[in-house]
């Protein structure tokens, strides 16, 4: 058993998968998931589990060389914890308008639904290399 970090057993193992330059798509539950597109279904009840927490585990597990969110994503705790985490992580936060965002789910490997309920908590996240 592992002492911290991910325990989500699926949510662990694709992350692992993910190879440079594939998508990791965190969201909330209400985002579109494109036909193919694996979703994994965190949520269980409106607001758990939160957008931000979830983010942040993801970051802490995966090599991350670029973070995309909505233009429209505008909630001051939203957009204050997204930018605290990208900091702690060295990657600049790029803004495209949400229908733009919507199509960089159809090359996601995979969509990890939570149960943010503050419109527009959707994160794209592109995998890089450790060296």
């Amino acid at each position: 058993m592992r002492t911290d970090g991910i325990w989500h057993p699926r949510l662990l193992q694709l992350i692992t998968a993910l190879g440079h330059g594939d998508l990791l798509v965190v969201a909330d539950p209400g985002l579109p998931v494109p036909p193919g597109v694996e979703s994994l279904d965190l949520v269980w009840r409106r607001g758990d589990p939160p957008f931000l927490p979830v983010l942040a585990a993801v970051l802490d597990e995966l090599t991350t060389e670029h973070l995309t969110v909505a233009a429209e994503a505008t909630a001051p705790a939203l957009v204050q914890g997204i930018d605290g985490l990208a900091r702690r992580h060295g990657l600049t936060v790029e803004q495209v308008p949400h229908e733009q965002l919507k199509q960089l789910t159809r090359s996601a490997r995979i969509v990890v639904r939570t149960g943010e309920a503050t419109p527009y908590a959707n994160a794209v996240l592109r995998a890089g290399v450790p060296f």
